[in-house]
């Protein structure tokens, strides 16, 4: 059986490559987290981004990331999961009108404001990718409080890493005559 990828999943590709990260740590805007993202396909049908960083008060963080587009839900979907927690975050969400936003939705653990977790209790949660540029996007995490207003609770930056230039050829003939 082959699946053709759909149009929207096209815009997944934005993502393919590989990537520096840099967040401010809580509470200290003048420390910062940084890490790498390398985003690559799986066939044309999903993109899998793996994630390694700094956490905060130290410790490096393993985190995957998989995305796609459902055509029968007309929605994209996806999963995340990381080494500092048990949870596998399952995520359903848009494009914006402008193809630059994709807001992303899920259900999890609820956390106090000092990041304790409220055993038994679930919060919704609200992951937004906003491309920059090419070269530059941002990763928003917000979670839905009592009010019914999305708090701001995490700002990532990815840039991506420039890419060595393709050896020139001498001759067009020759395989072995790189340059």
């Amino acid at each position: 059986m082959k699946t053709e990828p759909p149009k929207e999943h096209l815009w997944l590709h934005k993502l393919l490559g590989e990537w520096t990260t840099e967040m401010p740590a809580p509470g200290d805007s003048k420390e910062k987290c940084t890490g790498t993202e390398s985003v690559r396909k799986l066939v044309d049908l999903w993109v899998l981004c793996e994630g390694r960083g700094e956490m905060p008060g130290g410790g490096i963080a393993h985190m995957l990331m998989t995305l796609g587009y459902d055509p029968q839900k007309k929605r994209y979907v996806g999963t995340w999961v990381g080494s500092m927690m048990t949870w596998m975050w399952i995520y359903e969400g848009s494009l914006d009108a402008a193809q630059e936003v994709l807001t992303l939705n899920s259900e999890g653990p609820q956390f106090t404001p000092e990041g304790n977790l409220v055993e038994g209790k679930l919060a919704k949660y609200r992951d937004v990718i906003e491309f920059k540029s090419d070269d530059h996007r941002v990763l928003t995490s917000h979670v839905l409080g009592e009010d019914g207003k999305w708090n701001p609770f995490m700002e990532a930056h990815y840039r991506r890493k420039e890419q060595a230039a393709e050896p020139k050829r001498k001759s067009e003939h020759a395989l072995h005559d790189l340059g």
